[in-house]
């Protein structure tokens, strides 16, 4: 008897060979979308129209985007920190002054004979305005500079995570499609075998009303037509429900229906050996470009630490005009330069470098670690492409010889010769090798779509590995 399909899209075609706890995050957002667009007639979705329509909604790759901008924002506050500031004041003062409170204790007398009338201890009130550009730069600072092209790196990182992203949401696209393709193979392979039980339990009837068959045997072909009915309508809900999953994947409005444009005929795939596949990978891998630019990043991260060391340079001043009024007004201006060095800082520069250096062997670390899984997602994705390709040679071999055994049975049974039991062993033996042959062929296309992400650059790869019509 036939194992009946339980498996529903399965998150490691999805996302090819990751760790459990990376599956599982990426099961939480790159499953979900933001739907957009309103339901209409039902539109007919390609291949390549799935795809585009995921790398526009998915909510993955708009989360990723969200977090590239962030990164972003944070090279451009360090570059800030290289940048002259300047701002600028206006003031109009209205001011009165105590002299005692500047230590001026002490009258001075008046001499009249020269016009002087001594100091008052209150001066004012009196007003002025003033109008003015402040500046303040940093001249030099080290840990700044490497803090700055550590930013940059982290950035071109960000930029190439989302690049990744999308070859997730190529690869979990295209899948969902194939797996359409499937469900609608099984399903046209289902309603021929309902019809064929059909035609054999009539002829069963007929059989029986002219004296020729037993009642079992009737029997036996209406619980064979049952099973057959029963697992079309398992399919059909199958398909039902994974027209919903890739809706819900690609961003479609709620309720809005399609139909499957393309088909996947079988060509088999010119292999590639693994060291030219490898070599494929670590050229056009986003993530692992990502993760190079995240060593280089942690690099300039330590040269920042040590950078704390060194001195810094500086400038301030500003320049304005200044008076009792705009027009009794003169120019004023004030311009500084400060160096400024660490003496004793408590061990917080050693904790920094300490921590910087930590940070760079991780990131070292996970480099080596992605290179390895590559390599080995590269080697199991061509051994699976291969697999396959031989599975569905045996599989269709194998449909020709049931389909064979089943016209044979139906002869025999027709002219009485034996009974319908090996009528009915030859069909479970037909609907067994359709099975067979419909999961060959979408292993064959899944296994080439793991290998497009495999190598990198998966939205395009997959459309030169897997043929439409």
């Amino acid at each position: 008897m036939r194992n009946k399909r339980t498996s529903v899209l399965p998150l490691a075609l999805f996302f090819g060979v990751v760790s459990v706890g990376a599956r599982a995050q990426q099961a939480v957002t790159f499953q979900g979308s933001v739907p957009t667009g309103t339901v209409g007639a039902p539109i007919e979705l390609t291949l390549d129209g799935a795809i585009e329509r995921g790398l526009r909604a998915n909510l993955g790759l708009l989360e990723s985007g969200t977090a590239s901008d962030t990164v972003r924002a944070q090279r451009i506050q360090a570059l800030s920190a290289l940048l002259p500031q300047v701002t600028g004041s206006m003031m109009a003062v209205e001011e009165q002054i105590n002299l005692k409170t500047f230590g001026f204790n002490f009258n001075f007398p008046s001499i009249p004979a020269l016009g002087f009338n001594g100091i008052p201890s209150i001066v004012g009130p009196f007003h002025y305005t003033m109008a003015q550009a402040n500046v303040s730069m940093t001249a030099f600072d080290y840990n700044k500079l490497k803090t700055l092209k550590a930013a940059r790196e982290r950035e071109s990182a960000a930029r190439l995570s989302v690049e990744d992203a999308k070859d997730l949401v190529a690869q979990a696209v295209a899948n969902g499609y194939l797996l359409i393709i499937a469900d609608a193979s099984r399903t046209e392979a289902l309603e021929a075998q309902v019809k064929t039980a059909e035609a054999l339990y009539e002829r069963a009837m007929d059989q029986k009303k002219a004296g020729v068959s037993p009642s079992i045997d009737v029997l036996r072909s209406q619980v064979e037509l049952k099973q057959d009915q029963q697992r079309l309508l398992a399919q059909q809900n199958q398909y039902a429900k994974d027209k919903l999953g890739l809706g819900r994947l690609i961003g479609l409005p709620p309720g809005q229906d399609f139909h499957i444009a393309n088909q996947t005929p079988f060509v088999q795939f010119e292999t590639m050996s693994a060291e030219q596949a490898d070599a494929l990978a670590y050229k056009q891998r986003a993530d692992y470009l990502s993760a190079k630019h995240q060593v280089a990043a942690a690099e300039q991260t330590v040269r920042a630490a040590k950078g704390e060391w060194y001195p810094t340079v500086g400038v301030n001043g500003y320049y304005g005009d200044a008076g009792i009024t705009p027009n009794n007004s003169h120019g004023v201006f004030e311009v500084a330069g400060t160096v400024n060095f660490n003496i004793f800082d408590g061990g917080r520069i050693h904790a920094d470098e300490e921590k910087a250096r930590a940070a760079l062997k991780q990131s070292q670390d996970e480099l080596a670690n992605l290179g390895a899984q590559i390599d080995y997602q590269v080697r199991a994705a061509l051994l699976d492409v291969k697999t396959a390709s031989d599975q569905v040679t045996v599989a269709r071999s194998n449909l020709e010889l049931a389909d064979e055994t089943l016209v044979q049975a139906r002869d025999r049974f027709v002219a009485g010769v034996t009974d319908n039991i090996e009528v009915v062993q030859a069909q479970e033996s037909v609907a067994s090798a359709n099975d067979n042959l419909i999961a060959a062929l979408y292993a064959h296309n899944v296994a080439k779509a793991a290998l497009a992400r495999a190598l990198g650059s998966t939205a395009e790869t997959i459309k030169k590995f897997i043929e439409v019509k």
